[in-house]
């Protein structure tokens, strides 16, 4: 009898070779090793991203979604892991990015001008493992083809990452993996942060003698609102996904932090008179 099970194991293990890792060994899910975010507010509302899930990060243009990620990215290569980023738009920016502290070395940078470029580069990483980190930025993408994405795909990425060490982060407008998601984090700008250039800030390029304009604004940061939308190891909260808020409070759920602005020059120029923007 015990020769017959482990021959039926040995055949069971052989023929889920490359796609289930450890079959028959018991992972207690509610033992999720998490990581730092990099930045401590968030990581003391969710404690972290954790490893062998999926998380998503969702929210409108300029609501801290790329600040959350950089900030993740930087703290990940700075502890020597090798990351991934597929960019689903090509608009990821490296001067930026290594301004923000990540480490171009340890990062695998993956241009796609498509969804379907950007689902199969996703699922070749994660077969192909050895990533202790891989974002998926869907965020410039209409939300409504990512929408179409069979639900199917994301059990995949979900059973492909369980049980790994590896943290898959997605960025997009709205939650598409909802069930299938570890933490779901929704992303909310509260206000921006400006600052004078009238005394030595010069932007080359754009209006000449620029601090002349008593108007003119640099945008030096803004205050971010993080919101717990899922979360696996925060029990009792009941998700509404038709509108993505929880009917309870958000106090309890909930963080600010600020984020800041790296080599990026913005200003108001409908306050510069003659002044028109490209």
């Amino acid at each position: 009898m015990a020769a017959n099970l482990a021959t039926l194991r040995a055949q069971v293990e052989l023929a889920l070779a490359g796609r289930v890792v450890s079959p028959f060994t018991f992972y207690d899910r509610k033992i999720v090793e998490s990581v730092s975010t990099g930045i401590s507010e968030v990581d003391a509302l969710v404690g972290g991203l954790p490893r062998g899930g999926l998380t998503e990060i969702c929210g409108p243009p300029c609501s801290g979604r790329t600040s959350l990620l950089f900030s993740a990215l930087g703290a990940r290569t700075t502890h020597a892991e090798a990351c991934a980023l597929i960019d689903g738009s090509d608009a990821f920016d490296p001067h930026s990015g290594e301004a923000a502290g990540i480490d171009l070395k340890r990062l695998l940078w993956v241009r796609c001008h498509t969804l379907e470029q950007s689902f199969r580069a996703t699922d070749f990483l994660l077969q192909a493992g050895g990533f202790g980190f891989i974002a998926l930025d869907l965020s410039d993408i209409p939300r409504e083809l990512v929408h179409r994405v069979p639900l199917d795909t994301w059990f995949r990425f979900r059973r492909a990452v369980e049980g790994t060490p590896t943290i898959l982060l997605v960025l997009e407008q709205e939650p598409h993996a909802k069930t299938c998601a570890s933490l779901i984090l929704r992303m909310e700008a509260e206000r921006a942060r400006w600052k004078s250039t009238l005394t030595s800030t010069h932007v080359s390029g754009l209006v000449p003698a620029f601090p002349g304009y008593p108007f003119s604004r640099l945008l030096d940061g803004s205050k971010v609102r993080a919101e717990i939308i899922r979360s696996r190891t925060h029990q009792g909260i009941k998700t509404n996904f038709q509108d993505g808020r929880d009917p309870r409070t958000r106090d309890d759920r909930s963080v600010v932090f600020e984020t800041d602005v790296f080599e990026t020059h913005i200003f108001e120029a409908r306050e510069i008179a003659g002044f028109q923007p490209r």
